[in-house]
C-alpha cells in the first residue's frame, strides 16, 4: 500500500477514536500499536510496545516535566501570584484598560516559575476577573485576556512544551528553553501595546483609570517579586551558565521553590502533599500522550510515511516561507479541533525532516511552532485554556463572550509570529550564545 494513503488511514483511525470521545494518548497507542503489527508483524509490534514507553519514561530529559510542574504549582498554591498581580497593578494603573495589562504582564512573569498554561489561566481568573467586573470592565474581554495571556507560560522557560519538543526531535532542552526568553518578551509587548489601542478604539472594553499610586508605593512592591526572581535565575540561569544541565534544572527549580515558599512561612505539609498529587496526575497525562505519540511516530517510520512525505515536498520544491504559512495555517485549523500536546505529537515527527531538508534554522521552528500551540490553546471551540478560564468564572461569563473576546489575541499572537520570522535572531541569539 502506498506509504502516503498508509499514514493517512492512521489518521483517520485517531479522528474516529477522537469522535468516540476515547482519550487522545489511547488512540494514538491503539492505531500505532495495530499498524505496526500489520506493517512489520505481531513481534516487532510487541517489542516497541514494550521498549519505547520504558526508554522514554526513562530519559533524562523528561524527568524535568513533573519538577517543572511542582514548581509551578508550589509557586501558585503560596501566595506568589497574588504578590504579583498587586506589584503589576501599583505600576500599570495609570494606563486604561490596566487590569487587562497587569494581567498580561504578571501572567508574563509568572510563567518563569509556572512552565503550564492552565495554571496561568486557572489561577489569575480566580484572582484578577472579579477585580476586572467590579470595576466594569467588559467580561468576556477580561476573560479573554486571561486565558491568552497564559499561554505565555508555553514560551516563556521553564516550559514544558520545549522540554517535549526536545525529546521528540533531538533538539538540545537548555538551547529551546533559552530561545524562548526573547520571544516571550515580545509577545508580551505586542499584548501590551494591542491592549492599549484596543481600549481606545473599543471604550467598553475598559474604563477610565482611578486608582493612582505613588512612587514610594510602586517601589515599596519591588521585593513582592524576589521569589520568582531567585526561581528564574536558579533555573534558567544554571543553564545558561552551565552550572546546572537541563535535565537537574527542574530539580533544582522544585526545591528552591519549596524552600522559599517555606523560608516565607506559606507552605504546610497539607499544601505540599496537595502539591505533589496535582503534579502525579498531570505528569500522568502528559506521559499517557507523549507514548502515544511516538508509538505513532514509529509507526509512521516504519511504513515509509515520514520519508515518503519529504520526498513529496522537496518534489515540489517549496520554498521556506511558504512552507511556514502552510504550516501556520494548518496550526490554526488544527487548533480549532485538538488540544496542544496532541497537536505537538502527532505533527512534529512529521514536520521536522522538511524542516531540515528545506534548510529552516531548526530552534526557530520551534520556536514559531510553540508560539502556534499558544494560538491552538485559545481557539475556538476546543482551546483548553478558554475552558479553564470558564471552569474558574463560577458562571460569570458565557462561552459566546469568551470566543468573541479572545479574537484579538489571537491577531496579537500571529502579529509576534510575523516579527520572530522576520528578525529570527530573537529567537535565535540567546541559544547560540550558549
Amino acid at each position: 500500500m502506498d506509504p502516503i494513503l498508509t499514514g493517512i488511514a492512521g489518521f483517520v483511525c485517531i479522528l474516529v477514536f477522537a469522535a468516540f470521545g476515547v482519550p487522545i494518548g489511547i488512540a494514538l497507542g491503539t492505531t500505532a500499536v495495530a499498524g505496526l503489527w500489520l506493517a512489520v508483524g505481531p513481534k516487532m509490534a510487541l517489542i516497541t510496545l514494550k521498549t519505547l514507553p520504558y526508554a522514554l519514561s526513562a530519559s533524562y530529559d523528561l524527568v524535568v516535566v513533573p519538577m517543572f510542574i511542582l514548581m509551578g504549582m508550589v509557586a501558585s498554591s503560596t501566595g506568589v501570584v497574588s504578590d504579583l498581580y498587586d506589584l503589576m497593578n501599583r505600576w500599570l494603573s495609570r494606563f486604561r484598560g490596566s487590569l487587562l495589562m497587569v494581567c498580561t504582564a504578571a501572567s508574563a512573569v509568572f510563567g518563569a516559575v509556572s512552565g503550564s498554561t492552565v495554571v496561568n489561566a486557572t489561577v489569575f481568573t480566580r484572582i484578577a476577573l472579579p477585580e476586572m467586573v467590579r470595576h466594569g470592565y467588559k467580561p468576556g474581554v477580561g476573560a479573554a485576556a486571561i486565558g491568552a495571556s497564559g499561554t505565555l507560560a508555553t514560551l516563556i522557560p521553564p516550559s514544558i512544551t520545549f522540554v517535549i519538543y526536545a525529546v521528540i526531535t533531538g533538539e538540545s532542552v537548555g538551547k529551546l528553553l533559552l530561545a524562548g526568553i526573547l520571544p516571550g518578551i515580545l509577545t508580551t509587548v505586542v499584548y501590551l501595546l494591542g491592549i492599549a489601542v484596543c481600549v481606545r478604539l473599543f471604550k467598553d472594553w475598559a474604563p477610565e483609570p482611578t486608582a493612582r499610586y505613588s512612587w514610594k508605593e510602586k517601589f515599596a512592591s519591588i521585593h513582592r517579586l524576589w521569589p520568582i526572581m531567585a526561581l528564574f535565575t536558579l533555573v534558567v540561569g544554571g543553564i545558561y551558565t552551565g552550572l546546572t544541565p537541563p535535565s537537574a534544572a527542574g530539580g533544582v527549580g522544585a526545591v528552591g521553590a519549596i524552600l522559599i515558599a517555606a523560608i516565607q512561612g506559606r507552605l504546610s505539609p497539607a499544601t505540599l502533599w496537595t502539591c505533589l498529587k496535582q503534579t502525579i496526575e498531570i505528569t500522568g497525562v502528559l506521559f499517557v500522550i507523549v507514548v502515544g505519540g511516538m508509538l505513532f511516530s514509529r509507526f509512521l517510520t516504519a511504513v515509509d510515511f515520514i520519508s515518503a512525505l519529504v520526498a513529496l515536498i522537496e518534489q515540489i520544491d517549496f520554498g521556506k516561507y511558504v512552507f511556514l504559512f502552510m504550516v501556520v495555517l494548518l496550526y490554526l485549523f488544527l487548533g480549532m479541533f485538538m488540544d496542544t500536546l496532541s497537536i505537538l505529537v502527532v505533527t512534529i515527527p512529521l514536520l521536522a525532516p522538511i524542516v531540515e531538508s528545506l534548510g529552516i534554522n531548526t530552534i526557530l521552528f520551534a520556536v514559531i511552532i510553540v508560539k502556534l500551540l499558544e494560538i491552538a490553546a485559545v481557539s475556538p471551540p476546543v482551546g483548553i485554556n478558554l475552558f479553564a478560564v470558564l471552569a474558574a468564572t463560577d458562571q460569570q461569563i458565557t462561552l459566546g463572550e469568551l470566543y468573541r473576546g479572545v479574537f484579538p489575541f489571537i491577531v496579537f499572537d500571529l502579529i509576534a509570529i510575523t516579527l520572530i520570522i522576520i528578525f529570527p535572531m530573537l529567537a535565535t541569539w540567546l541559544p547560540d550564545s550558549m
